[in-house]
């Protein structure tokens, strides 16, 4: 599966404003490296980060282990508010 994807259905699922998610792909200067990033409405925040950044590693580790299934590249995903 589509790393991006994943990623912005797992937080769609996650926050109200469904229509305000944007998840993108950016190049790294790294080879085996993906850097994801997510932004939410403000008000949405809260609920991708959870409680002491719990949800936000959950999401890091199911996306990381979708890539260690196929890919096998490093994944860094980067959480932020329009």
């Amino acid at each position: 599966m589509d790393l991006v994807k994943l990623t912005e259905e797992i937080v769609k699922s996650l926050v109200v404003n469904k229509d305000s998610v944007s998840v993108k792909e950016f190049p790294t200067e790294e080879e085996n490296v993906i850097l994801i990033q997510v932004m939410v409405d403000d008000s949405d925040m809260g609920r991708v980060i959870g409680k002491e950044g719990r949800t936000a590693n959950a999401i890091r580790t199911l996306v990381q282990a979708s890539s260690a299934l196929s890919d096998n590249k490093y994944v860094k995903i980067d959480i932020d508010k329009f």
